[in-house]
């Protein structure tokens, strides 16, 4: 897996995220659109992905994820599916990125937004982000999302 530094990737990836943000608002006036994820962080390395958390009422989520399918998203397979969490991806080309529709007020909103913020207010812990990247970037994905795992549970603990 290819780590990327934030001066190659991070400029692009927040036009982009406006870029869809404007346009996911334009269909859900009603949600709160977040930049989440390692693009949002500055300094953290990546593997250039865009991430985007959008919250929305608990008793909307559902017809949420059923109208982001309409615009060519698609579940992402092999990750957390739950009431409060549907994690989406985008299926148009050139237009990579993937959604987490997270219910309001739920662990998933503090998972997201909170870890970013934290990240954000604390430069010595994204080093320590990124140094836990790429000692495990190498160790395939599974063992690199369980080390990022274990990492963001233990900041999320300190709080």
């Amino acid at each position: 897996m290819k780590l990327h530094p934030p001066e190659t990737y991070q400029l692009e990836a927040t036009k982009r995220y406006e870029n869809i943000a404007a346009q996911l608002i334009a269909i859900f006036p009603f949600a709160k659109i977040e930049h989440i994820g390692s693009s949002a962080i500055p300094g953290a390395l990546s593997k250039a992905d865009l991430d985007i958390c959008m919250i929305v009422d608990s008793a909307m989520l559902e017809n949420v994820v059923q109208t982001l399918k309409h615009h060519a998203y698609i579940e992402k397979t092999g990750t957390l599916r739950t009431e409060e969490l549907c994690m989406l991806e985008c299926t148009l080309v050139g237009n990579d990125h993937a959604v987490q529709v997270v219910a309001s007020g739920s662990e998933f909103e503090r998972f997201f937004i909170t870890f970013r913020n934290i990240l954000r207010a604390r430069p010595d812990l994204v080093a320590d982000y990124n140094r836990i990247k790429v000692e495990t970037a190498a160790l395939g994905v599974e063992k690199y999302r369980e080390a990022k795992s274990r990492f963001i549970s233990l900041v999320l603990a300190d709080i």
